[in-house]
């Protein structure tokens, strides 16, 4: 065991690709961790110092600060200890040291007692804060998901392209406020004419249980038409091509969406769903499946769910409407049941998983955050 620990510190590195293993006890776990604890520690004290420009409004109400200090105290110490571990254990340095780079600039910031500064009632255009969370969640939920349940073992979990992935979780999740003003508004603006007086009451009046199930199925029939016009529009394509991009899936894959493509799907989405009125309560509850759901259905993971496979989407369903191969091309657009697929005729799901992702026939989108940006307002024109 000497031996080997002195044969790691010999080739000690610092690479994005490793031919270390990845199990229990050679580094990897606790590099991983101490890296997504550096960064998301280091975001909480930023949000701490500047929050009237990096928190969402929506969330402050919910902070107790003497509770938030104690959770970035233990975040920061945790992401230290476990960067130390992967450092001692590892020849590939690069994520425990990320994890301790992070975790010294959030101390050097002032750590957990960092004081409060600027107006925490006023606007914010940013939600680092909800990066934050989301990155602790999302990491907490699905890295070990696909770790032990995974539909392709040999995936690793810094496959190709994750940077640029991460680049759309992080610019989306930031965003958070501009999204919600760009969604929102105009839903509630522009259609504020098209309600109908006795329907919305009744809908408002109905229970939880049954608006839950409700806002569903008529959020996902829009946004089925929605996905299904940006597929077969030739002036909107070039928007979504960049989502089937991805020649590798899992749940941070799902985050590969377009601006433009996320403030059309999302604001025409949400037009039924406040000219039905339905309450802030089924709104909320809402809003948390189809981020929960959105994501899981892309995730690299083995459950097929046989008995619902044709009542609700799972991941079977929906790694088909990614497949790269000609007869999966246009299928499966809903993203909460297949029934909408079966409807109108564009359900595909065979007893296999698809051997291919991307884009049939040729990729031709750029590689890059910046240029994928840039991309649609270049090419008019499908080109698959």
């Amino acid at each position: 065991m000497a031996d080997l620990f002195r044969e790691r510190r010999r080739g000690a590195h610092l690479s994005l690709n490793t031919t270390e293993p990845m199990s229990f006890g050679y580094g990897f776990i606790s590099g991983l961790l101490s890296a997504i604890l550096g960064i998301a520690g280091f975001g909480a004290v930023l949000s701490l110092h500047f929050p009237q420009y990096l928190t969402a409004a929506e969330l402050r109400p919910f902070y107790s600060l003497s509770y938030l200090r104690a959770i970035i105290h233990v975040t920061l110490v945790a992401s230290f200890l476990l960067g130390s571990v992967g450092a001692f254990l590892r020849a590939n340095k690069t994520l425990a040291l990320t994890g301790i780079g992070f975790t010294l600039a959030a101390a050097l910031l002032g750590g957990s007692h960092v004081p409060v500064a600027g107006e925490l009632g006023s606007g914010s255009w940013f939600g680092l804060d909800f990066f934050v969370l989301n990155l602790l969640l999302y990491s907490a939920v699905f890295i070990p998901l696909e770790r032990l349940f995974a539909l392709r073992a040999e995936q690793p979990v810094f496959r190709r392209q994750w940077l640029v992935d991460l680049t759309y979780f992080f610019i989306n999740s930031l965003l958070i406020e501009v999204l919600a003003i760009l969604t929102l508004k105009p839903a509630l603006i522009l259609f504020d004419w098209a309600r109908i007086e006795w329907l919305s009451s009744t809908v408002a009046s109905l229970p939880l249980v049954i608006q839950v199930p409700a806002i569903l199925l008529v959020a996902d029939f829009t946004q089925y038409w929605v996905h299904r016009t940006f597929h077969v529009v030739p002036f909107l394509w070039p928007f979504h091509a960049i989502h089937h991009s991805a020649v590798e899936m899992d749940w941070l894959a799902g985050s590969r969406l377009h601006l433009v493509d996320v403030i059309l799907t999302r604001g025409l989405t949400y037009v039924p769903i406040f000219v039905l009125a339905f309450s802030e309560q089924a709104l909320v509850v809402y809003v948390f499946l189809v981020a929960a759901q959105a994501t899981f259905i892309h995730a690299n993971v083995r459950w097929e769910f046989r008995p619902l496979r044709r009542i609700v989407a799972t991941p079977a369903f929906h790694h088909w409407h990614h497949s790269a191969e000609p007869e999966a091309v246009d299928k499966n657009f809903a993203v909460h049941t297949p029934i909408w697929d079966i409807l109108f005729g564009t359900c595909y799901l065979p007893d296999r998983w698809p051997t291919a992702y991307g884009l049939c026939g040729g990729r031709d989108v750029p590689s890059r955050w910046v240029t994928q940006l840039v991309y649609p307002f270049r090419r008019r024109s499908r080109g698959e």
